[in-house]
């Protein structure tokens, strides 16, 4: 493969800084600061719009430079403080879709100046053994800051940042969606000249693709790609047999998607992206149909409807302490759609 980018030092940094936030939905403010930062110097314009999210334009420099909407969104799944009980002892609810089977024993960090804490649970010595075998209701935890800890009512805490390169692999907190963020901004860096490269880096996805609209109706885009991160089902059988009820899996490349729950992608831009990965010799897979969705859904029916389509880099265990992604795939989906951009044009759409 030539004229490849490349995943080197620079842009794992940026992703371990960018996981390394406390950015849950409502209170997206330090992921969007690096953002911020980052696209600075590459941007003809930069606006956040009354919800908070970040747009950022790169003009064409061709005549009629076609609009393309790229979308990632900067919050994750956490919770939020709702009461203090006293001597650090702070109640909390959720946000965003998490196993309450995660919470108990786990490192915890609130608020944006990162305070540490723990999510308690009863030692087994002080534990009836009946009750060892119950899941521990969620609304019988507390957030323990200790005596010196202090967190307002309404500030956003998340699991402790654990970033690690391993190998062939990054784990950490937050790889949904920070990855696809951290693409947009490599491909704003990137940018082909002959289009029109409208980024939006998004709000509150997790609980419910709110914002999203908002920046395809200040585009106007003529077709947006949304970018994220797709749970990989591909864990061996329970039983040691063949895994025949996988969505995606880890190794395999970029997830193009053929529909989900939030929207049908356009045949158009599936068929164009497929293309565009064989010829240059990038491994794909295809996302297949089921739960969860992407921004994708809220930009289609924006306007008088916008060609879409979704692309997700495959990740194990995601929405919890330690999600696994490949470098591989992270590579391959940059690539991927640098290519597509590099390639656009309007017969793609009008075919």
């Amino acid at each position: 493969m030539t004229n490849m980018l490349d995943i080197g030092r620079a842009q794992v940094q940026l992703l371990e800084k960018l996981c390394n936030t406390v950015g849950v939905s409502g209170d997206e403010a330090e992921v969007r600061q690096i953002v911020l930062d980052e696209v600075k110097s590459f941007a003809d314009e930069i606006r956040l719009d009354a919800m908070g999210s970040v747009l950022v334009r790169k003009k064409g420099r061709s005549r009629n430079p076609m609009r393309v909407q790229l979308d990632a969104h900067m919050d994750e799944v956490g919770f939020m403080i709702v009461h203090e009980d006293g001597e650090g002892f702070y109640q909390f609810e959720r946000i965003g879709s998490i196993d309450g089977r995660l919470w108990p024993g786990k490192q915890v960090q609130v608020g944006r100046s990162h305070q540490v804490g723990v999510i308690g649970v009863k030692p087994p010595h002080l534990t009836a053994e009946e009750e060892i075998k119950q899941v521990i209701p969620e609304a019988t935890l507390l957030v323990d800051l200790g005596p010196q800890g202090k967190a307002q009512v309404g500030e956003r805490g998340t699991f402790v940042s654990n970033f690690r390169r391993a190998g062939p692999s990054i784990i950490s907190k937050a790889i949904d969606d920070r990855i696809g963020v951290a693409i947009l901004i490599e491909l704003l860096k990137h940018a082909p000249t002959h289009i029109e490269l409208c980024l939006s880096f998004r709000l509150q996805e997790e609980i419910g693709l709110r914002g999203a609209k908002t920046a395809a109706h200040y585009f106007n885009p003529e077709l947006a790609i949304a970018l994220d991160a797709t749970p990989a089902r591909d864990l061996p059988d329970y039983a040691g047999r063949e895994n025949t009820t996988y969505n995606t899996r880890l190794g395999l490349g970029p997830a193009i998607y053929i529909s989900n729950s939030t929207a049908f992608d356009d045949p158009r831009l599936i068929r164009f992206l497929e293309r565009t990965a064989i010829q240059a010799g990038i491994p794909y897979q295809f996302r297949q149909p089921g739960r969860g969705g992407t921004n994708a859904g809220a930009i289609q029916q924006s306007q008088a409807g916008v060609p879409v389509i979704s692309v997700s880099v495959p990740h194990r265990y995601p929405h919890s302490p330690a999600s696994i992604v490949r470098v591989a795939d992270w590579k391959h989906t940059l690539n991927l759609l640098y290519l597509a951009l590099k390639n656009l044009n309007r017969r793609v759409i009008d075919a």
